[in-house]
């Protein structure tokens, strides 16, 4: 077999275990050799369609089996998959389409008026379209209402199922290394226009490794995807690893979570990975102290540190958590905190994962101290080398040409765990002393009455900023500006504690569940 990236997992993984389940979902139970064949098909149903090796292949859908079966199916072909965020406008949809260049667009049908609107002024010529009954294929045409003021886009649209079954089973070996490109995933694009990073076939790989050696996976785990797949936590720490070991994973189309609690007891989950506010609303639901968790024994949060009282409640059942630190750019692991160590060791990110080293360093990229302040900074088979046509942006996040520049702070303690300070854009100077949110947020998360918290940065006279509290309240709650300041005061320094508070219904996020700040900031201010 020539092809060694990604797109031959499956068919040495069917070999291995093709009767066993891989995949679970509301569209059925696929095992190993179904789910090969159904991606060999598929990637010759891209080929069919004109799709070439290093050619680029978008999907645009909810979790759904069709999304890993692209996925696999670019990596036999040597063309480069582009998941897209289901929750962006068709203008950002749009962008990410023409400047990756995607030649063929994979969307679901529930979709249809975002994926007809995106198409406008892009290269895409080709269209698969996965429809819940497997049903024809919905025309833009003849519900306008449904696209609104955009140009219906002259593209060849086919069922998905039905170009499948028109597709040849035979498999393909185009030759696929380590270093070809394998996706292009968008940065959020917190300033500007968001940059694709470019990971190749080794960095999935080799991140895909260090997450099955640090979380000790094994085929028999049972794997419950509720995070986007489009974003790079769930797909690379969560998905691929447990296929790449011969395990079962369970396909959420959108998180719920009674529903999430029903099906960890319905198939056993062993595994789920997720941010602070999904194990809370879990924590906190009816259900909860009925549910039978007993099968859980690996808890993935990644995002912010973990409040205490969110780890207590799981700890009470028996479940410890392992917290993560990434970045889309790293594939994305970078530290992980063993379950161990999250109680003497809280607030931290954890140690490098197995293959992948990291330093603080200064602004003149000198090493600092223990305990001190500086760049967290990535070198290892999973970082990306570049930016899709962004060579400028590329030559300036790495220094010394191998270490990728985060834009995080943060400092090692003597035992040479992470701690992350914050962003360094969203560093809060304040009468010349350094604030990071994160630090002033991980305590106010602490306070009974607050459900989340941003903090940010507003202009002052006297200080030229200060810190702002913004958080959402835990249901029947309340807190006023002088309760949190007595409750702060001896928890953080005077000069870190926020001058006002804003009490806000609910806080826009990423799909991954981070807080958009700069989106929050518009809305209060």
């Amino acid at each position: 077999m020539d092809n060694n990236g990604v797109g031959s997992w499956l068919e040495r993984r069917r070999r291995k275990s093709g009767a066993k389940t891989a995949l679970l979902s509301g569209a059925g139970a696929l095992s190993y050799e179904e789910l090969a064949e159904r991606t060999d098909r598929l990637a010759n149903a891209l080929r069919d369609r004109g799709v070439a090796q290093g050619d680029r292949v978008a999907y645009l859908g909810e979790n759904h089996p069709s999304f890993v079966e692209t996925f696999f199916a670019c990596g036999l072909l040597g063309a480069i998959f582009v998941p897209l965020n289901t929750r962006l406008a068709p203008p950002e949809l749009q962008f990410q389409l023409q400047d990756s260049g995607a030649r063929l667009l994979v969307s679901a049908g529930a979709l249809e008026a975002s994926a007809t609107a995106a198409l406008e002024g892009t290269g895409v010529t080709h269209r698969l379209v996965v429809m819940a009954d497997a049903g024809t294929v919905p025309s833009a045409a003849t519900s306008p209402a449904a696209v609104g003021p955009y140009e219906v886009v002259p593209c060849e649209a086919t069922p998905y199922e039905e170009a499948l079954r028109a597709a040849t089973p035979e498999p393909l070996d185009v030759p696929v290394g380590h270093d070809d490109g394998a996706m292009i995933l968008y940065t959020s694009g917190t300033t500007g226009k968001p940059k694709g990073a470019l990971l190749t076939h080794g960095n999935i790989t080799w991140n895909c490794i260090n997450t099955i050696v640090d979380m000790d996976l094994n085929r028999n785990d049972v794997a419950l995807m509720i995070s986007p797949l489009f974003h790079v936590a769930s797909l690379d720490m969560g998905l691929l690893p447990m296929l790449l070991k011969g395990a079962t994973v369970v396909l959420e189309a959108k998180f719920d979570p009674a529903r999430v609690l029903e099906l960890i007891q319905e198939h056993k989950v062993t595994t789920l990975n997720g941010v602070p506010t999904t194990f809370q609303l879990l924590c906190e639901h009816p259900d909860w102290p009925a549910a039978d968790l007993s099968s859980l024994d690996k808890l993935t949060c990644g995002g912010s540190a973990i409040p205490r009282r969110v780890l207590d409640a799981y700890e009470d059942r028996g479940v410890g958590f392992t917290s993560c630190y990434g970045m889309t750019e790293t594939a994305p692991g970078v530290t992980m905190l063993p379950v161990d160590r999250s109680r003497d060791k809280a607030g931290s990110a954890g140690l490098p994962h197995f293959f992948t080293d990291l330093r603080i360093a200064d602004p003149m990229g000198g090493a600092v101290a223990p305990g001190q302040v500086g760049e967290i900074q990535i070198s290892g088979p999973n970082v990306i080398k570049e930016y899709w046509n962004r060579p400028e942006a590329t030559a300036a996040s790495y220094a010394d040409e191998r270490w990728f520049r985060s834009g995080d702070m943060g400092y090692r303690d003597p035992e040479g765990f992470l701690f992350v300070s914050d962003r360094l854009k969203d560093m809060i100077i304040s009468g010349g002393e350094n604030i990071y949110p994160a630090e002033v947020e991980a305590v106010i998360a602490e306070h009974a009455a607050v459900s989340s918290v941003a903090v940010i940065g507003v202009s002052d006279d006297k200080w030229g900023e200060v810190p702002q509290a913004i958080v959402t309240l835990r249901e029947g709650e309340s807190l006023t500006e002088e309760q949190l300041r007595s409750f702060l005061d001896g928890r953080l320094a005077r000069y870190k504690i926020p001058k006002s508070l804003v009490v806000v219904a609910d806080m826009p996020r990423t799909a991954s569940g981070k807080i958009r700040k700069m989106e929050l900031r518009k809305q209060v201010h």
